[in-house]
């Protein structure tokens, strides 16, 4: 039992908010690159993607993993993120703080759900069955969705320029 579910039903629980948060992170990303802040979906986003970084320790585990290393850099740029955008309002440096960190944040909670893709999906599993992944297809996919995001955490970085908040 986990917070008082199966471990089957808080895997399902981490998923769902896992996939709430790409897909709400994903609207941001395309949100920065034409400089629109959209505030909701970015606290949705920060807040699924920091519950998803900190349920990925409430699985029941016997030594540090890489997927504990993540959600440990994970936190850390989410922390970076939280505090470039709303202590320090985006001003000067803070910018492209903010979209570095939390694009990057996106980044490996997609670089995760590649593993867990081809871990759990029969199709893609049959291209690389080994635990973890290793074959040429998924070194492929990853390879497709890096150079992706450093593609457009870049354009994002150059044309994010948000209009001033005046409180």
């Amino acid at each position: 039992m986990i917070l008082g579910m199966s471990l089957s039903t808080f895997t399902a629980f981490h998923v769902i908010i896992s996939l709430i948060a790409i897909l709400s992170g994903l609207f941001v990303m395309f949100g920065l690159l034409g400089s629109n802040r959209r505030p909701s979906l970015t606290a949705t986003f920060l807040l699924f993607t920091i519950l998803t970084s900190a349920t990925g320790f409430l699985f029941p585990f016997d030594k540090l993993l890489p997927s504990h290393m993540i959600g440990i850099v994970s936190l850390l740029l989410l922390g970076i993120a939280c505090i470039a955008l709303y202590v320090m309002k985006l001003s000067g440096a803070w910018r492209w703080i903010y979209v570095l960190t939390a694009m990057i944040a996106l980044y490996l909670n997609v670089f995760v759900l590649v593993i867990q893709s081809f871990l759990k999906l029969a199709p893609l599993h049959t291209l690389a069955p080994s635990i973890p992944p290793s074959e040429p297809p998924f070194a492929v996919a990853q390879g497709i969705v890096l150079l992706f995001f450093v593609v457009v955490i870049i354009g994002a970085v150059r044309r994010f320029r948000p209009a001033p908040v005046y409180v």
